[in-house]
This record gives structure tokens, C-alpha cells and sequence, in this order.
């Protein structure tokens, strides 16, 4: 039985590495060229080989954005880029424009279409096929029934957003942040205009005393996961190259266990994934299309909904006789109650002792980035996480 992918984004190589331990069957990466998120800390070759290098190594794949909409200047340097890709070993590359897209397939790389195409039926897909397209990213605005029937009638490889953020505008096809700031969307300069507070206003005259947004609520799919699982689709696509490492890791995590169990059992609590994904967002979130037409609550008209959790406390790096070396992310104190995570452990403790860098004994972890030391009464293991426990 052939079981459908989880693609994770990845904006470092730490990242990579993060997600590919938490679950990823493959990994999407942004190079210094050609990529839309440009303020991401993308990669150089040297970097991508590595890359490619480490997931080859544990048999995950690696996929490269090329997904700009380029205007005549930016195809400088294509092909030499192409080449150096595919000297690097990148398993695909994903587009969104026929040019890039034809220059890639010549150059032997397998080529998938980005969501910016918007491809929302099969014929769409049956084009692209005759162009070489191995696999279609589809549009975020189709259903579940949709996905489904697109799915059937195609002859290549289906991909779908599961989870993370989403553009209010029709497939990521923006031009509010061009005319806002002159920072082209469609070529790796969103500024996320449409997440501003606005004001209406008529010949100067305000018409309303709050301010209020365009933007959208984040993706979140767990509730779809299984129905697209048993649709067949090829691949299931988590958002977020610009996330933390604490976000990373939780959601690919999650997602891998759901996929999992639903392969082993046939049925998955729900409810359980919903609530420890839960813990590492800081928007909120609906289903977007995949449950059917968005309404108004799926919207963010007269708020922003960033909301930074500070549970995430410490990063594992190691562990020797008992205490976790760690670095620390948010504020803890002794007698917290807190939850290792990771690829196999979820286990829940009391810290008891807090060692700082001289071994001296302290109360309270006040400063991110510092490395400590954490007593933990069972094994870790270096990238398991810390999340503080809050009861609400």
C-alpha cells in the first residue's frame, strides 16, 4: 500500500534536521534565488547539498521553492542554477511559472507546480502533464470533495495543504503588499499588508473608530488528515518556513503520529492531535476550504490574532547523569510543572533543579540562549523539547 507523504518546510538546515527527525517523509527548502521568502534564512548550494546529504541519509527527500513570478530580470542565471541543483541531488524542485518549469524538466530535475498556479480541476492538470509536471500543488480554495475528484482523474502526483498560514488573497496571487510598500509578494517581498490595522475612511472623514484587517486565520487540517488519507492524495503539505523550531517539531510531530496510528488502527482521537498542535500555534485557525466555502468567522476583520506562546522552555541538546543540558527559549522556575516532547517521549515532571553555566544552583532561568543544565528524573535525547506545563 502505497501511503501518502508528510512534507514538512524547513528555513535552515537546523530546522531540516528538526523535522525530519519529528516525522517528515520529505522537507521543502527556500535557496538564496528564485524562492518567494526571501526574508527567510534560505540556503546556499553549499547548504542545500548538505542537506540533501542528511535527509538522503535516512531515506527523506528534499525539495527546493523556485516559485517566484519572474520578470524578465530575474531569470538571470537560471540554468547555471538549475545545474548546480541538480549537482546537488535535490529530489524536486517546485515552480509557478512555465518558463522555470520547462528550463527545470531540460535540466533533468523532477518538477512539481507550486499553489500560486492555481490549479483547481483536472484538465488543468492533464496540461501541465504534457509539459512534464510530475506533480501539481493543488489551489487551497478546493474542498474535500473537490480534492477528491481532481485526485481520481489525475495521472500525476496530488499535493495538499494540511496546515499553516494562508493568504488572503485567491492562491497567494497578492498585489496589496506591492502597492502598499513596493515589495513585490509574487517575488519574495510580502509584507503581510493585509494583516495591518486599517481605518475607513471617506473624504478624510473616519467612518468607524476601530481599526480592522484583511488577513485570514491560519490553516489547521487535523480534522481532514484522514479523509485525505483514504482519497489517496500524495502528499500532505505543512506551512511555515519562516517557524520556529518549537513549531516545527510540534506539528510535524503530531501529524506523523495521527498518519500513523490511522495507518495501524483505522480510527485517531481527533481531539488529541487538535489540542497538542494547539500548543505550539500563535494565530488562530479554522479549516479553510477543505470543509467547504470559508464564512466570516475564518476571517480576521478587526484583530490581530498573534498570540506567542511562552511554553516552549528549552531545547535538549544532551543528557548525562541525570540533567538535560539545555538552551534555554522562555522563563522557568523551579517547581514548574513541566513535558518533555519528542520523536518518542511525551512524559510529564516536576523541575526540581536548575544548574546555570558555573554549576551553580539557581531558581529562576531568566535568559534565553543560555545553556544550563536541567534535572530530569527519566532519559532524553538531544532535540527533545520542553514545554511548560499551563493548566487552564
Amino acid at each position: 500500500m502505497k501511503k501518502t507523504e508528510l512534507l514538512a518546510p524547513a528555513g535552515s538546515l537546523e530546522k531540516l534536521k528538526i523535522a525530519i527527525k519529528y516525522g517528515a517523509d520529505a522537507v521543502f527548502i527556500g535557496g538564496k534565488y528564485f524562492s518567494l521568502r526571501a526574508r527567510s534564512s534560505n540556503f546556499e548550494i553549499v547548504d542545500i547539498l548538505a542537506a540533501t546529504s542528511y535527509a538522503h541519509k535516512y531515506g527523506k527527500k528534499v525539495y527546493v521553492t523556485l516559485n517566484i513570478l519572474p520578470h524578465n530580470d530575474d531569470l538571470v542565471g537560471l540554468e547555471k542554477y538549475l545545474a548546480e541543483l541538480s549537482k546537488a541531488n535535490v529530489d524536486a524542485v517546485i515552480v509557478a511559472s512555465i518558463t522555470i518549469a520547462k528550463k527545470a524538466i531540460e535540466a533533468g530535475l523532477e518538477t512539481h507546480l507550486s499553489t500560486q498556479c492555481s490549479v483547481t480541476n483536472s484538465k488543468s492538470i492533464e496540461f501541465y502533464q504534457s509539459l512534464g509536471i510530475q506533480r501539481v500543488v493543488l489551489a487551497r480554495e478546493l474542498n474535500l470533495e473537490e480534492i477528491a475528484l481532481v485526485n481520481k482523474n489525475s495521472q500525476i502526483e496530488v499535493e495538499v495543504f494540511i496546515h499553516g498560514g494562508m493568504c488572503v488573497s485567491y492562491s497567494g496571487r497578492c498585489t496589496l503588499s506591492n502597492y502598499m510598500t513596493d515589495r513585490d509578494a509574487n517575488r519574495g517581498g510580502c509584507a503581510h499588508s493585509c494583516r495591518w490595522n486599517y481605518q475607513f475612511k471617506e473624504n478624510s472623514t473616519d467612518q468607524q473608530s476601530e481599526y480592522f484587517a484583511m488577513s485570514s486565520k491560519d490553516l489547521n487540517g487535523v480534522v481532514a488528515v484522514t479523509k485525505l488519507l483514504d482519497i489517496g492524495v500524495d502528499s500532505l503539505k505543512i506551512e511555515g518556513r519562516m517557524k520556529s523550531v518549537h513549531y516545527i517539531a510540534t506539528v510535524v510531530g503530531n501529524y506523523r503520529k495521527l498518519i500513523d496510528e490511522y495507518y495501524e488502527k483505522g480510527t485517531v482521537n481527533l481531539e488529541y492531535y487538535q489540542k497538542e498542535i494547539l500548543k505550539a500555534e500563535n494565530r488562530l485557525t479554522s479549516t479553510g476550504f477543505l470543509l467547504g466555502d470559508v464564512t466570516d468567522e475564518q476571517h480576521l476583520y478587526n484583530m490581530r490574532s498573534e498570540k506567542p506562546t511562552q511554553n516552549f522552555i528549552a531545547h535538549i541538546k544532551d543528557y548525562l547523569g541525570g540533567y538535560a543540558i539545555v538552551e534555554e527559549r522562555n522563563k522557568f522556575s523551579i517547581g514548574d510543572t513541566a513535558e518533555v516532547y519528542g520523536p518518542n517521549i511525551h512524559k510529564t515532571f516536576i523541575i526540581e533543579e536548575i544548574l546555570n553555566e558555573k554549576g551553580q544552583s539557581i531558581e529562576v532561568a531568566r535568559h534565553p540562549k543560555e545553556i544550563l543544565k536541567v534535572k530530569i528524573p527519566f532519559a532524553v535525547q538531544k532535540d527533545d523539547l520542553i514545554r511548560k506545563v499551563i493548566y487552564k
